[in-house]
């Protein structure tokens, strides 16, 4: 169970941190980097609830927040696990880690999503709806997550599914964010060459 009596302690005031297995290290590590992308990504789609948590029981944002919801629960799961770097001799259980439960989930979310989309001819630019910008904007934070998690990953030794999540999540939130722009129907297409 988490408890937090007093939030300013003054203990980060020299440019350290806690991890959770105690180990004070710099703010500027790459696992505090990773750590730190994974609640920008966390925020972001906070900002895209903002948008879906308006929608009516049985509606598309409905249906879109209640993901969302799960996501954001995931993604602080993905911070604990980030948290708590690998040991050798891990013991199953103690830790909270990422778990292919939590991918296999997303992976069926796109699936269900992406088969009410019509194929794609073009890149999508971000936009259409106020619901699919936010998502897009998700998606880039998503992205940022992932790449300052591979950056720890070939660096330190951390759990496979963390990467695999992120991954993941960025193509739910891709699919999501055509899928709140009327599936695909008020979606804004990439026309290259167009302002030459």
């Amino acid at each position: 169970m988490v408890r937090l009596d007093r939030i300013t302690t003054r203990g980060g005031d020299a440019g350290l941190t806690s991890l959770g297995d105690g180990t004070r290290v710099r703010k500027d590590t790459l696992r505090i980097e990773a750590m730190g992308k994974v609640d920008e990504a966390n925020a972001a789609i906070g900002l895209l609830r903002l948008v879906t948590a308006r929608g009516e029981s049985g509606s598309d944002l409905a249906a879109a927040d209640a993901m969302l919801a799960a996501i954001q629960n995931d993604l602080f799961d993905l911070g604990a696990d980030l948290c708590v770097p690998v040991g050798e001799a891990e013991e199953e259980g103690k830790a909270l880690r990422v778990v292919p439960t939590q991918l296999l989930r997303l992976e069926e979310e796109i699936a269900r999503l992406n088969a009410e989309l019509p194929p794609l001819r073009s890149f999508v630019l971000p936009g259409g709806t106020e619901a699919s910008a936010w998502a897009h904007h998700a998606r880039t934070m998503a992205r940022a997550a992932e790449r300052a998690t591979v950056a720890l990953a070939a660096a330190e030794a951390i759990n496979a599914d963390a990467v695999r999540y992120l991954n993941r999540l960025s193509d739910h939130l891709f699919v999501l964010g055509r899928w709140l722009n009327g599936r695909g129907a008020s979606e804004v297409l990439w026309k290259p060459g167009a302002t030459r």
